[in-house]
């Protein structure tokens, strides 16, 4: 029995209206299925407009045990934010898209406040408008909601200057499984005491509250960027021309890193490349072009070629950020996605070996993402059903082989729960459940989620 009973369902209808709570499959189907298509569960889609309708809500659920999973904008990539297929036990999917609202930002702060269900995009805005930034972004950023981004501790293209999501919350309020609202909200940049909670919750995915509001530091915007295309040989020469431009005393805003397998994919669905090269580079640094173009001349002959021209340059980002959808599109069968990163010296190593398996297997692999950080997006396609768990292991523990990590920054959700001892030590996932155990009881909240059910 996935969905509630009758007597639960007519108890969240009192709370959040009767058009807020779906239960009918082909009404709830774009929330129960996730983005990759890999993830369909089954549960009643309950749409609270505010904290306290969340409250209720929460307090409903855990008197009748049933499982909770929160969801933004549902663009995750590893299964966290849908309910667990076949699972049997009652579900609610709690979605947050109605807890929108973006507040006024402080100037003098540098902060804004942002309810779960606020896009990124709502929240540059907000930032821009008062001549600020939100040092995240991403490529989803018109449907990534900020609930999602801080549940999963996204990353993104600007990790490299401003760090990840979790390095931007200065306060949070959340609903705990118990119903009762936990809120830390001061604008300070030194607040030292006890357990940073809001840090805790950042990356929980869900296992442990409902994020209802954040509040968000934001930065100086930049007065000018200069953003690069760089043909190079390999990743080692990119990896050496980032360290040229850093030593240049240019500031990195981001790097982003695209195989030759993922432009010409690119390229071939119609996105101009502007040149033939083993790797291509976008770096986008502080300044004006000038400046960028003295420091790639200096990065020598691992510098192929390059195009550079004034920020924002959406053309030259486009082709770093149509490589998700363009993924999606041109595999015969589910993407086999995998967010991992290794350490820097080892990220030519990741490229070559996951090259090699795939050619072994007879199968495409396309490999971007995050040069700066170590983080590289491992795209597996045309991947028969039957052997895309045995494909997502075997890179999975070459990368705990390299000394990385298996998730860099889409989280573990449901996909990589049966992996986590490749990241962490039994003490540590036993930390980990204790701080679960404590906070949920009951066991309602995104089971399946980070932790494999026993």
């Amino acid at each position: 029995m996935a969905i509630p009973g009758p007597d639960v369902v007519r108890a969240l209808r009192g709370i959040v209206g009767d058009t807020h709570v779906l239960t009918e499959p082909d009404v709830a189907a774009s929330y129960l299925t996730d983005w990759t298509g890999t993830w369909t569960g089954e549960a009643a889609v309950v749409r609270p407009a505010d904290t306290a309708e969340v409250a209720d809500v929460m307090r409903a659920c855990a008197a009748h045990s049933v499982a909770v999973t929160p969801q933004g904008g549902n663009t995750g990539l590893v299964g966290g934010s849908t309910p667990t297929p076949g699972d049997d036990r009652p579900w609610v999917l709690l979605s947050l898209r109605r807890l929108d609202t973006v507040g006024d930002v402080d100037s003098q702060g540098r902060c804004v406040g942002a309810g779960a269900g606020a896009t990124l995009a709502s929240v540059h805005a907000a930032a821009a408008g008062a001549g600020l930034a939100f040092g995240v972004d991403l490529a989803a950023r018109d449907s990534a909601t900020i609930g999602g981004m801080v549940a999963t501790n996204a990353g993104g293209i600007r990790m490299i200057r401003h760090g990840d999501t979790r390095a931007q919350v200065l306060g949070i309020e959340a609903v705990l499984p118990s119903g009762d609202v936990f809120t830390r909200w001061r604008p300070l940049r030194k607040d030292n005491v006890g357990y940073h909670l809001p840090a805790l919750l950042a990356g929980s995915e869900g296992t442990l509250a409902v994020i209802t509001r954040v509040l968000l530091r934001l930065v100086p915007a930049a007065a000018r960027t200069a953003v690069a295309l760089v043909g190079t040989v390999d990743v080692a020469a990119a990896q050496r021309v980032t360290r040229s431009i850093e030593a240049s005393g240019r500031l990195i805003e981001a790097a982003e890193i695209m195989t030759r397998a993922g432009v010409d994919l690119v390229a071939a669905a119609g996105v101009r490349a502007p040149f033939d090269s083993g790797t291509t580079l976008l770096v986008e640094t502080a300044g004006d072009t000038g400046d960028l173009s003295e420091a790639l001349a200096a990065a020598g002959s691992d510098v192929v070629d390059a195009v550079v021209e004034a920020g924002p340059a959406r053309e030259a980002w486009r082709l770093r950020e149509s490589h998700t959808e363009t993924i999606a599109r041109s595999s015969t069968t589910p993407v086999v996605k995998l967010d991992v990163s290794v350490p820097l010296d080892r990220v030519q190593d990741l490229v070559d070996r996951v090259d090699r398996l795939a050619a072994a297997a007879g199968v495409r692999a396309v490999q971007f993402g995050h040069l700066g950080d170590g983080n590289i997006h491992v795209n597996l396609l045309d991947v028969p059903l039957d052997d895309q768990c045995t494909a997502a292991d075997r890179v999975l523990r070459m990368v705990a082989d390299l000394g990385g990590s298996i998730s860099a920054e889409h989280g573990i959700g449901r996909a990589k729960a049966a992996s986590v001892g490749l990241g962490r030590d039994d003490v540590d996932v036993a930390a980990m459940r204790a701080i679960k155990s404590a906070l949920d009881p009951c066991g309602i909240m995104n089971p399946g989620a980070i932790f494999a059910d026993p």
